[in-house]
């Protein structure tokens, strides 16, 4: 059984679908009574655990790769990162709800067995804000192993494209005083990966997505801390039966690992440290 946390305020109810199958990422998103995750509407990767994910309206890449595959230093068998990292798909160790007096959420454990022979723990904390009105993550990741590895992180936020329309725009503090139309790019589909901490305030970014013709025009407004997340990516694609749009606070830029390294992007994480990751969204 999922985990459900909602919330609202004057601009609505809203209910998230917590899934303690996949690392406690989100199963649903609804939003008085609209559930704006893209469902079935994906494309598929060929892996299972991805193809769940993206149904949903959030998963998180990492802790130890955060795109497609590529092969491990220092294994000669061929031995490759999965798809979007180690993370998705495992099972929390431990969950437990907030007290009486505090604002509604949940805090939980992930033990991730790493592809190098490593482990990481994930400690991750879902609240409601005081207001009821915006949702809050905080993530830690450390290092749970002997071995030190490169931590990567990306968390994606999957929203259905029917829900966009001619109006729908993706605007800033990254894009300046402009705004992008969020079909972006060329053909069915496209991505992009933009610098974030430059222009962040108060080191936090924020993109907004919107409005949603089906949510009385409100838009998806989410703020994310560039210290650890520094850059945001978007994709999209309306192929065949696929129809989704994604926004997704990323820790490194589009690049292979062996260019990341080489370019004193990839500093390792020794055993017992830890790094922290942080966001919030809401619909307003």
């Amino acid at each position: 059984m999922p985990i459900t946390i909602s919330g609202g305020d004057r601009a609505g109810e809203f209910q998230i679908l917590l899934d303690r199958q996949s690392a406690l990422d989100i199963g649903a998103f609804v939003v008085d009574g609209v559930d704006i995750s893209p469902g079935a509407a994906i494309p598929s990767d060929g892996d299972r655990r991805i193809d769940h994910a993206l149904q949903g309206f959030f998963f998180t890449c990492g802790p130890d790769h955060i795109r497609h595959p590529e092969p491990i230093d220092g294994f000669d068998d061929g031995r490759r990162f999965p798809l979007h990292g180690s993370l998705c798909g495992t099972p929390v160790r431990r969950t437990e709800m907030s007290g009486r007096d505090e604002p509604p959420g949940c805090l939980a454990e992930t033990e991730v067995p790493l592809v190098n022979g490593g482990a990481a723990l994930v400690s991750r904390r879902w609240a409601i804000s005081r207001d009821e009105s915006e949702v809050l993550l905080s993530d830690r990741v450390t290092n749970a192993g002997a071995k030190p590895f490169a931590p990567m992180l990306m968390y994606h936020m999957n929203i259905g494209g029917w829900m966009l329309g001619d109006d729908t725009h993706i605007a800033g503090t990254m894009f300046g005083n402009g705004r992008w139309p969020w079909r972006f790019g060329d053909g069915e589909s496209a991505h992009f990966c933009l610098p974030a901490a430059p222009t962040a305030r108060d080191g936090w970014a924020q993109v907004t997505l919107g409005p949603f013709a089906a949510l009385s025009g409100r838009s998806l407004i989410v703020r994310f801390e560039t210290a650890t997340l520094p850059f945001l990516q978007m994709w999209r694609c309306q192929r065949g039966s696929a129809d989704v749009i994604s926004i997704e606070p990323v820790s490194h830029r589009i690049a292979k690992r062996t260019d990341l390294a080489a370019a004193g992007e990839l500093p390792m994480l020794a055993q017992g440290e830890t790094v922290d990751y942080a966001l919030a969204f809401q619909i307003r």
